[in-house]
């Protein structure tokens, strides 16, 4: 599969097992890490909107959180105005949070809290690319919480609680804090894996140093900070298998240890 310029297509009959939750207001998917949600010029199943709006065979619909392509998990999109009007004054008002799971490269000792202004960074290539900055007109605040859940074998399972949403947030403050995410092109050691991928798709060869063909970075929790309305969204089966074969982390200590990231998360949010 070229997980590059040119991604694979949808197939319609695999589209609702990625279906965690609906209704009449809100579509609530489990996005796998290859695909935009943003239309694409390749037709409509090639992007997660485009496919939403083939399945409900409608003309328009809102997406009211999104993810990077290469992040897998939990996306919402919402049916009409009032619902994703609803969701977006939430999380600007901080009522909403998400939580992430994530593989990091090297072996994280304990929880880090992260408080720093993200802005674009003037000394790369890739135009979107950003960086930790001084407190601007044009930066932005980010926070962010790191909490390990498993350290072994140069590599870190680990829970990530958002504050806020900006782009990149997650991947750029793993880097800045020294421990990059496995699989990351654009936030590693060389920026140039991503310009490569851009331009010709992922080349096998880069597994070795790379370790996934795709950053390990996953959308576990969406909800509101009361809990009144929430979603959670299974850990991709790639990043299982990179921690089966990478960290020794089986199956049945893997569930486990999403099970006690979910009981952090609950007790991050009664603490609010």
């Amino acid at each position: 599969m070229n997980e590059g310029a040119d991604t694979p297509l949808i197939d319609p009959q695999k589209w609702p097992e990625w279906i965690i939750f609906e209704d009449e207001h809100i579509l609530v998917l489990n996005k796998p890490g290859w695909l935009v949600c943003h239309p694409s010029k390749n037709g409509p199943w090639s992007s997660l909107v485009g496919a939403a709006k083939e399945y409900l065979r409608v003309e328009s619909i809102h997406l009211a959180s999104r993810l990077d392509r290469e992040t897998s998990g939990l996306v919402l999109l919402a049916k009409h105005r009032g619902a994703a009007s609803k969701w977006q004054k939430a999380i600007e008002k901080k009522t909403v949070r998400r939580a992430y799971l994530t593989i990091l490269s090297g072996e994280m000792g304990e929880a880090q809290e992260i408080s720093t202004f993200l802005g674009k960074d003037p000394n790369s290539e890739v135009f979107v690319k950003q960086r930790v900055t001084e407190k601007s007109k044009k930066s932005q605040a980010a926070e962010s919480e790191f909490i390990p859940l498993a350290a072994r074998n140069g590599h870190t399972f680990a829970l990530v609680m958002t504050k806020t949403g900006r782009k990149h947030q997650i991947r750029v403050h793993a880097q800045w804090m020294g421990y990059p995410l496995v699989g990351e092109k654009l936030y590693g050691k060389n920026e140039g894996y991503y310009l490569k991928f851009c331009e010709g798709g992922w080349k096998e060869e880069w597994r070795s140093e790379l370790g996934m063909s795709r950053q390990a970075l996953h959308g576990r929790f969406l909800g509101f900070t009361d809990r009144s309305e929430y979603f959670e969204a299974e850990l991709a089966e790639d990043m299982k298998k990179y921690l089966n074969e990478h960290a020794g982390i089986e199956q049945k200590e893997c569930n486990d240890l999403i099970m006690y990231g979910d009981q952090l998360i609950s007790q991050k949010l009664n603490d609010e």
